[in-house]
């Protein structure tokens, strides 16, 4: 995995002398140093019992399934203690599924095989221990801070005299000031000495309970995996987008993982079961991070926020923004995890220019596809309509001299607005392809039929008797090679008739267009123009077979073989 840049920890801010009394995690810190013995103990006691009894059992062999109790000990109160290190802020990784033998002989392979056991043992061994002397040094400085801060109460009390040696003390005023100062710093000394019994902890339960390393590269792989699957769908980028900051968050140590765009907005958010901090994960940063690499800033509270930025390619002309993890209080991602989140913010870049490439093309076709049709309605219904006009002027200039020539002028007038009409429900069809579904392949073959009867003057004989049981897809391909077909006609063959026919039996569907023109040496051609390319791709896409027939002098003949789709598959 590429390791990505050096992260580049922001100074925190300079911390004034309450800071750590007045910070949160401090007293997270006391509740979990006044669990551990308590928690200590328990553990202490169940995985002493259990071995103890398997040991001295283990002559009437019953001893072999407490002491593989004792192992199950060892790793279900592993999971608890990862639990109680949430008091700290601490959030273990969810394991990624591996694949072990099965029965007991498997497990017991595997665990004994896991370096992680080991680890966690160490960690319930050292405990309790630990923990005691956290409770003397929190007692000890607890009595400082209680006897210096109730000094007015036990050292004014005149019927509890001090005696030193041969002599009686009585304090002043000055003396009691004194003491309650002292008592006063050691409150401050104290909840220094308590949050670092909380970092110490933290750091201790990070390294012996956090899962096999290997576990974690297993489990960014996966992530990774999904996340480029994600990506090359590329079917709805919210979604796709959304998807990466679960694959992030689920993956790595971060309790919210949000993909912000270059004005601060978010984008995408997963923030797990808990609350996201929405002031850290939007909005603009202090300092942004370089391309490359990753910034690490330390947040009020003892929190962190990673930034990686979303690159795009020079080509593209904008800025990706940047994905925003944000790390519990005593919790740090190392330089594996972050180059694994830059891998997945790299994904997001890619998913973004996709979308953009994906836009241009649209609007580039848009813009082709527009110019096509002003080319056809030039071609063909403006055409018509100035031919029409002509006939109404005619018509009109002859209405009283020449009614003969009248009616032949309003009859060539009602034929071109015939044609009008055809070649224009012909356009639409061309462009809608939907309503192929609404009016069905023989309608919109049959007014492309008379369109081209009306602008070209061929003799269109169409057999077109039934709606044929195509698919959606097939429907389309007939229609498109049809439509090749019949332009290849008109502006290649100089043919005078054409004869167009859609046949059905009982597994296939044939398309036939023939026509009467000059034809042309198919051998000479090889797999023929890049219109005959295109009919083949089409009817190919469509499961079924195109076939070209011609020699000079011989006219042309286009068949289309499509399979018939069955009654249940069109229901």
């Amino acid at each position: 995995m590429d390791q990505g840049g050096p992260t580049r920890p922001a100074r925190p801010a300079p911390r004034h002398a309450l800071a750590e009394l007045l910070d949160p995690a401090t007293y997270r810190a006391a509740a979990y140093v006044l669990l551990s013995v308590p928690a200590g103990t328990l553990v202490a006691a169940l995985l002493t019992a259990a071995v103890l009894v398997g040991v001295l059992s283990l002559p009437v062999l019953i001893g072999a399934l407490f002491l593989i109790g004792a192992l199950w000990l060892v790793v279900g109160l592993g999971d608890a203690q990862r639990t109680l290190m949430g008091v700290l802020g601490v959030r273990f990784a969810r394991p990624a599924p591996a694949l072990r033998p099965g029965g007991l002989l498997g497990w017991l392979g595997a665990t004994l095989g896991d370096p992680a056991t080991y680890r966690t043992l160490l960690f319930h061994v050292i405990q309790l221990p630990l923990g005691v002397i956290c409770w003397v040094v929190l007692a000890t400085l607890l009595a400082a801070v209680v006897l210096g801060l109730g000094a007015p109460v036990w050292l004014m009390d005149k019927s509890v005299p001090l005696v030193w040696n041969e002599w009686t003390l009585e304090p002043g005023p000055v003396a009691v000031a004194g003491l309650m100062l002292t008592g006063a710093g050691a409150l401050l000394v104290t909840a220094g000495v308590v949050n670092l019994m909380g970092r110490m902890w933290t750091r201790l339960g990070a390294a012996l309970l956090a899962r096999d390393p290997a576990e974690a590269a297993r489990r960014e792989v996966i992530a990774l995996r999904r996340a480029a699957g994600r990506v090359a769908l590329g079917d709805d980028l919210p979604a796709t987008l959304r998807d990466l900051t679960t694959q992030a968050r689920a993956a790595s140590t971060a309790d919210a993982v949000a993909l912000v765009a270059p004005d601060g907005t978010l984008r995408a958010l997963d923030a797990g079961f808990g609350p996201p901090d929405l002031a850290a994960l939007s909005g603009p940063l202090t300092r942004p991070p370089a391309p490359g690499e990753a910034s690490l800033t330390a947040l009020s509270g003892g929190a962190a926020l990673a930034a990686l930025p979303v690159t795009l390619p020079a080509s593209a002309g904008a800025d990706g923004g940047t994905l925003r993890a944000l790390y519990a209080p005593g919790t740090r991602p190392g330089a594996d995890e972050l180059a694994f989140l830059l891998s997945i913010a790299d994904h997001a870049g890619t998913a973004l220019h996709a979308t953009q490439l994906i836009e241009r093309a649209g609007a580039r076709a848009g813009e082709q596809e527009r110019a096509r049709l002003a080319r056809e309605l030039h071609d063909s219904v403006a055409q018509a309509l100035y031919g029409i006009t002509l006939g109404a002027k005619t018509a009109r200039a002859t209405l009283e001299r020449d009614p003969d020539r009248t009616r032949q002028s309003l009859e060539y007038t009602i034929r071109l607005a015939e044609g009008g009409v055809s070649e224009m429900k012909a356009l639409l069809f061309s462009l809608r392809p939907d309503a192929l579904e609404e009016g069905g392949l023989i309608a919109a073959l049959t007014q492309h039929a008379h369109a081209l009867e009306a602008r070209h003057g061929l003799t269109v004989h169409a057999d077109l008797r039934e709606e044929p049981a195509l698919s959606p897809d097939a429907q389309a391909a007939a229609y498109r090679v049809a439509q090749e077909a019949l332009h290849n006609t008109v502006k290649h063959a100089r043919a005078g008739q054409v004869w167009l026919s859609v046949t059905q039996d009982a597994t296939h569907v044939t398309l036939s267009v023939r026509d009467d023109g000059r034809g042309f040496d198919v051998t000479a051609q090889g797999r023929g123009t890049l219109g005959q390319r295109s009919m083949r791709e089409r009817a190919a896409g469509a499961g079924g077979t195109l076939e070209v027939l011609s020699g000079p002098g011989q006219g042309t003949r286009v068949t289309l073989t499509l399979p018939a789709t069955r009654p249940e598959e069109s229901a």
